[in-house]
This record gives structure tokens, C-alpha cells and sequence, in this order.
């Protein structure tokens, strides 16, 4: 049985694709809600409380123009800043709290033979999520809509490896970033298999300030080679941590929120909530 997040995240994702596909016709309240069976009053309610925000200011959220203008303001200053000082610019930022080590080359070629990975299934703002970890670190969080083949895709990461349910501490402190209260927020450590360059990406990532956006040019540009967007648009699409390394903050340079793992709409969601959230 469905729990009431996943019913609600199911209503929003709803009316957030309604509006992302229709945003330039502006459709008011009454039509939104509409669409998703709810009356006005409850549906403003309901996405209020959801994303901080009322349905018309997401809207300007979410708009390819309004992404224009935010990767505009940015300007090229915004990366050498954040390499440079390491800070993501305010303290309710999670990027600080985020570490990541490579595995070593015999865990990477191996399929992760001598690994023991804990794995759960949690409910988020964004849908079910599944996280793994060993005990260095969170190895995967990816969302799914199916339980088992969530599961089965996850061991074809690490096909040797033993595999236990249970959450631990490192999942749990990996979780806390869904709450709204980032205080009590610990360190969280990841134990990613990558490459050089995919784990150079994936840092660069952690570099990009909650409430911002970038391109796969701007990341390729700061990584010393403007000619790798192809390679670096790979690298993010192979992001293994969904979420927590967000690629969900790297847009086409045209404003289009496209190209997502686990789907444009709930891409356009993360953007939305997170902007929604710094803006409040």
C-alpha cells in the first residue's frame, strides 16, 4: 500500500509535468488543479506544503526563461569562486557535509567481490529511493518506481558482492538531506567506482551551489578541457549517488531542463523545491 508522501509526491509530479509542459500558456490555479482531480483550495494547499512555494512562483521557477536568466546571472565567476573556497555560499547548503572516495582498482575491476553493501528503501519529497552503502561510505541512491528491479539494477553495479538489508548509520546521515532541517545534518561519505574523470565530474558537481544551475559546457570549461561536454554529459549520466551529487542542477545551455536519469519531471521537481527553498 502506498504511504501518503508517495500518494501526494504522485499528485505533485502531476501537476509539475502539467505545468512544465504547458508553462508558456500560464495556466492559472483552477486549470492545474484540474488536471490533477483536486479542487483549487486543496491542491494549494497540498503543493504549498510540498514545495514551499504556491504553484504560481514554481511556475516561474521551472520556466526555460527564468533558467536563462539564473545560468546569466551566474556568470563564469560562480565556479572559480566555489573551486577556489570549496563553499557552496550558506550554511543550509548540504555540499560542505559531502565526501567522496574512489574505490580501490582491485573494488572497481572486481564487481566488488570483497564488498559487504547494506541496501534499504526510503520515501522522499521526489518519490521512493533506494540507498546502498558499504562501510566506507553510500555506493548508490537511485529512485525507482519498482522495487525489485530497483534492486536488481543496483546488483549489476557490484554483481559479486554480498548484499544485506538493513540501514545503517551512513544511509541514514545520506537521508537526512530530505529533511528541511539541515542543522543536525553529519558528514556524509560516499564510496563511489568511477573513473579519474568521472569522479573529477562528480566532485565538480558538489560544487554547485543548492538554488543554482549549470551547463555541461561550464563544468567541462572549469575541469581545464571546454572541448569534453560529450565526455562530461556521460560522466553525469552515470552519476551512481541520485540526488546527493546533484546532477539534477545541470541544464542544456538553452534553458531545457532535459536529460535525467530518473526523469525530466522529477528533475524539474528537485530544481523547483530547491529554489523554492532557498528563496523562502
Amino acid at each position: 500500500m502506498k504511504t501518503q508522501q508517495q500518494l501526494n509526491y504522485e499528485r505533485i509530479a502531476r501537476a509539475i509535468d502539467y505545468i512544465s509542459t504547458h508553462f508558456k500558456n500560464q495556466p492559472d490555479l483552477e486549470e492545474v488543479a484540474e488536471n490533477v482531480n483536486l479542487s483549487p483550495f486543496h491542491f494549494q494547499r497540498l503543493f504549498t506544503e510540498w514545495a514551499g512555494t504556491s504553484p504560481k512562483k514554481f511556475l516561474q521557477y521551472v520556466s526555460v526563461g527564468y533558467a536563462k536568466r539564473l545560468l546569466q546571472a551566474e556568470q563564469a565567476n560562480l565556479f572559480d569562486v566555489a573551486f577556489e573556497t570549496g563553499l557552496s555560499g550558506t550554511s543550509r547548503l548540504h555540499d560542505l557535509f559531502v565526501n567522496i572516495e574512489g574505490m580501490t582498482p582491485a573494488e572497481y575491476k572486481n564487481g566488488g567481490a570483497d564488498l559487504v553493501i547494506n541496501y534499504s528503501f526510503a520515501s522522499t519529497h521526489f518519490g521512493d529511493l533506494l540507498v546502498a552503502s558499504t562501510i566506507k561510505g553510500v555506493c548508490y541512491m537511485a529512485f525507482y518506481e519498482d522495487e525489485n528491479q530497483a534492486l536488481e539494477l543496483l546488483k549489476t553495479k557490484f554483481p559479486h558482492a554480498n548484499y544485506k538489508q538493513h540501514l545503517d548509520t551512513l544511509q541514514q546521515n545520506a537521508l537526512f538531506i530530505f529533511q528541511n532541517d539541515w542543522s543536525k545534518l553529519q558528514d556524509i561519505k560516499l564510496h563511489l567506482k568511477g573513473t579519474d574523470f568521472q569522479l573529477k565530474v562528480w566532485e565538480a558537481l558538489l560544487k554547485i551551489p543548492m538554488g543554482k544551475l549549470s551547463t555541461y559546457g561550464k563544468i567541462a570549461h572549469q575541469l581545464g578541457n571546454p572541448n569534453a561536454s560529450r565526455a562530461v554529459g556521460t560522466a553525469i549520466g552515470s552519476n551512481p549517488i541520485a540526488f546527493l551529487i546533484p546532477c539534477h542542477r545541470v541544464i542544456q545551455s538553452n534553458g531545457s531542463f532535459s536529460g535525467y536519469m530518473w526523469g525530466t519531471t522529477r528533475k524539474t521537481a528537485i530544481i523547483g523545491w530547491e529554489q523554492a527553498f532557498v528563496s523562502g
